[in-house]
């Protein structure tokens, strides 16, 4: 059995607030972010016009990790990924 977050998440997410860049289109097109907050399996991360990323791609943190994500859910200027 596998424990849980109070959200129901597999694994704990912590608040960061660290830029970002969303990068795809074979590292053609890059779109500056902020992840708000982070897990060992996805990230929330703020965006001025979600609907503008695509459904993968790979997110750079400034630390210079680099994540395959896919998008899970969208709002208005914030988007819940899952890295694969």
């Amino acid at each position: 059995m596998t424990e849980s977050s109070p959200e129901g998440r597999t694994s704990v997410r912590k608040r960061t607030l660290l830029g970002a860049k969303i990068i795809f289109n074979d590292g053609h097109s890059v779109f500056d972010c902020l992840v708000k907050n982070l897990s060992d399996t996805g990230a929330m991360i703020q965006i001025e016009n979600p609907l503008s990323a695509p459904n993968a791609f790979n997110l750079r943190l400034s630390d210079n990790r680099l994540m395959a994500c896919e998008v899970r859910w969208r709002k208005i200027n914030s988007m819940g990924v899952q890295f694969v």
